[in-house]
């Protein structure tokens, strides 16, 4: 229904930055994209929120952990959002996932997602 591609990730050292995108397409891309997100998951954590887009609107909401460091913007012609990374320390160490729904309640959990791309790895050396 939807396919998620992400792409951008790599390896940075402390300090550095990074832009990862996401890209929706899909035959019903346009009814299912409501909210699109990042979340990331380091070996042996659980999958964590880092920040969301609403389609409508451009409204964004991002995880305390990386305010003020990390950005989200997307370009709606091209159903692709980006998340701007800045001052990157090794606890953004993770696989780092796009998520698409058509709609959230509340906080944007990792359950909330019905679509996901396949992740893309950032590393961050000290």
């Amino acid at each position: 229904q939807v396919q998620l591609v992400e792409s951008g990730g790599g390896l940075v050292q402390t300090g550095g930055s990074l832009r990862l995108s996401c890209a929706a397409s899909g035959r019903f891309v346009s009814s299912l994209v409501g909210v699109m997100a990042w979340f990331r998951q380091a070996p042996g954590k659980e999958r964590e929120f880092v920040g969301a887009i609403w389609w409508n609107g451009g409204h964004t909401s991002y995880a305390d952990s990386v305010k003020a460091r990390f950005t989200i913007s997307r370009d709606a012609a091209k159903n692709t959002i980006f998340l701007q990374m800045n001052s990157l320390n090794p606890e953004d160490t993770a696989l780092y996932y796009c998520a698409t729904t058509r709609g959230v309640v509340g906080i944007p959990t990792s359950a909330k997602f019905p679509f996901w791309g396949q992740g893309t790895q950032v590393t961050v050396s000290s």
